[in-house]
């Protein structure tokens, strides 16, 4: 374990938790939301926003580098091994639907060595983005939180290897570098009965000379994030969520928003901001193009503009250490 001091992570009547006390969330608020007209109806039916896509060739890509695949969907080279993270290359139930395309063809993505799986929500864990993976990536392992393996019960999915693990532990890996899952302040479910039944978290992926934060989802926790500082020092790259943080009485609680995410970027010591989970998906009330807007003004604001690596889907960011040694 490598927080001296932690007991594990707490689990009441089956259920995960942030805290020592389950979450109370009142169905009331859902309810509201449904109900309630969006006051940024106007700006979201005007909002002509639409992400950059340019085509990615995986047979092309360097070590030491970085693609978006859209969302929170990243594939990295680092040390010679390479990761994907929180797969979702498809439509969305509800009738969310994909608004930018793949910059590959998912046959084209391998070899992939791990998959990382953040928490269990459908647009971070889509099952049929996996199976497709897992087809051309025969051997990949899964990195998963604790209670994760039911994700994996379904027939295509039922052999792959894969490891759990709780917040501030350690996956076993041969490669040259080490993947650490760490806390967020978030949720599970996919379905009526399977509220938390997995852990949700993040992953603080380590080579020799690099360390990059990956946040899933979580909510803004300043105690949360200057805890990973001060276990793992300054991180080098932070790849962070800056979408669906409206309406605030809602998102609050499990989502940050851009001025948000830049406070969590300051708190971690961080170098480099990579900008995830807007653009792809219409997943709230705000207007798509917003949280982008947002952020590039925050970052303008707090003089962090040129450490925001506002990256295209498809595009390759290879990381020099030159950015990292600001």
């Amino acid at each position: 374990m490598l927080k001296k001091d932690w007991e594990g992570n707490v689990v009441i009547k089956g259920r995960f938790c942030n805290d020592t006390v389950p979450d109370n969330f009142p169905f009331t608020n859902i309810l509201k939301w449904t109900f309630s007209r969006n006051p940024q109806r106007e700006e979201k039916r005007s909002d002509t926003f639409q992400l950059q896509t340019r085509p990615f060739d995986r047979l092309s890509m360097r070590d030491n580098s970085i693609v978006w695949l859209g969302h929170a969907s990243f594939l990295m080279n680092i040390n010679g091994v390479s990761l994907i993270t929180d797969p979702c290359f498809f439509n969305l139930p509800i009738n969310r639907k994909r608004k930018a395309p793949l910059p590959c063809s998912i046959d084209s993505l391998k070899p992939i060595d791990y998959l990382l799986i953040s928490h269990d929500h459908r647009d971070h864990f889509d099952e049929k983005s996996v199976e497709a993976l897992i087809e051309h990536n025969p051997d990949m392992e899964a990195l998963i939180p604790l209670g994760g393996s039911r994700l994996f019960s379904g027939k295509k999915l039922n052999g792959v290897k894969r490891q759990e693990a709780g917040w501030y532990q350690e996956y076993k890996l041969t490669a040259s570098l080490r993947i650490i899952f760490l806390p967020a302040r978030h949720w599970g479910r996919r379905g009526f009965n399977d509220l938390n039944k997995t852990l949700w978290g993040s992953f603080l992926i380590i080579s020799d000379k690099t360390k990059i934060f990956f946040a899933g989802d979580s909510a803004y926790d300043e105690l949360l994030f200057k805890e990973i500082r001060n276990l793992f020092g300054d991180i080098d790259i932070c790849i962070l969520p800056i979408g669906a943080y409206m309406p605030e009485f809602i998102m609050k609680r499990s989502h940050t928003s851009p001025e948000e995410a830049v406070q969590v970027f300051s708190d971690l010591g961080g170098k480099i901001f990579i900008p995830m989970h807007y653009g792809t998906y219409d997943l709230s009330d705000e207007p798509t193009g917003e949280p982008i807007v947002k952020l590039q003004k925050c970052g303008n604001d707090k003089r962090i503009d040129d450490r925001i690596k506002q990256l295209i889907i498809g595009e390759e960011y290879l990381f020099r250490l030159n950015d990292l040694l600001r």
